[in-house]
């Protein structure tokens, strides 16, 4: 019997979209990152260039740790370095790749160009 559920579980991991507990990226937009705040939510601020070699990196182990339970609350909004300015003042970022976590309104860590699966995730924790 617990071997008919873990492979339902990785069955259901492999399907598109992955398991319902992933954390989405979305487009960063004032409403959406106010009503996360609002909400306490935790947020991570992923300022990132589709040319940026080292954003990609930091993409893919955001996926991966994206699937991670422990995140599943995480709300990731994704600023565009190069169509994006205003976003970019607001937050101080002066380089794509910079990582910002908050908890609700209170920012509680920042990275710039990490691509170290575990100190992205030790970022991450500090929000939880």
């Amino acid at each position: 019997m617990l071997r008919r559920s873990l492979l339902a579980l990785a069955l259901l991991s492999a399907l598109p979209g992955g398991p319902a507990f992933a954390a989405e990226s979305v487009r960063f937009t004032p409403e959406a990152f106010a009503a996360a705040q609002a909400a306490g939510k935790p947020i991570l601020v992923e300022v990132s260039a589709p040319w940026c070699p080292i954003c990609r990196s930091q993409k893919a182990v955001l996926a991966k740790l994206g699937r991670d339970p422990r995140f599943k609350d995480l709300r990731i909004f994704d600023v565009d370095f190069d169509s994006q300015k205003d976003v970019l003042r607001r937050f101080d970022a002066r380089m794509q790749s910079t990582l910002i976590v908050f908890k609700g309104a209170t920012e509680t860590g920042r990275s710039v160009g990490e691509t170290q699966p575990e100190w992205i995730e030790g970022l991450l924790e500090k929000v939880l």
